[in-house]
């Protein structure tokens, strides 16, 4: 399984186009959250992943419609809603949830999923759609609700972040 998630996430990343680190940022927001489902239906902890990221997903949208029109929630291009990065955050949920609890066992797949993370809120920088505090914030939103347990479905809460050593 391990192998089929880490070919998943590869396929996915491969970059085309005119600019491949924007490209790149979109596809780990959908690819580094399907990963960890894929994992977490695997083993049998689906709904609380499921949990988990509808609450990131409504705290990512709560927090932008909050500071809509205000200089935090400003993009660099100057269209609001800005704040939180929506792609950082979604890559951090993924990364997070693949790190601590798919491949805790092995911190060079962890620190790769954590990459991809932080290179796809670089990418939102980068593109000009975010300032470096806004993907920031978005994306540690999204590793502490991949880093979370509610403990739906098993016997306890938990957080768990991945990268042992």
């Amino acid at each position: 399984m391990r192998a089929a998630i880490v070919g998943l996430t590869c396929v996915l990343a491969v970059p085309a186009g005119a600019d491949g680190l924007e490209r790149f940022g979109t596809t780990m927001k959908y690819a580094l959250p399907l990963a960890a489902a894929v994992c977490a239906a695997d083993q049998d902890r689906l709904e609380d992943f499921a949990v988990r990221g509808a609450l990131q997903a409504a705290v990512v949208l709560g927090l932008k419609a909050v500071f809509d029109g205000s200089p935090l929630g400003t993009r660099p291009t100057g269209e609001g809603r800005g704040f939180p990065s929506g792609h950082s955050a979604a890559a951090g949920f993924g990364a997070a949830d693949l790190a601590g609890k798919c491949w805790e066992d092995d911190p060079a797949l962890g620190a790769a999923a954590y990459g991809a993370a932080g290179l796809t809120a670089f990418s939102r920088v980068q593109a000009g759609e975010h300032t470096a505090d806004q993907a920031l914030a978005g994306a540690l939103i999204g590793i502490s609700f991949g880093a979370a347990s509610f403990g739906i479905g098993s016997e306890g809460a938990a957080i768990s972040v991945g990268l042992r050593f």
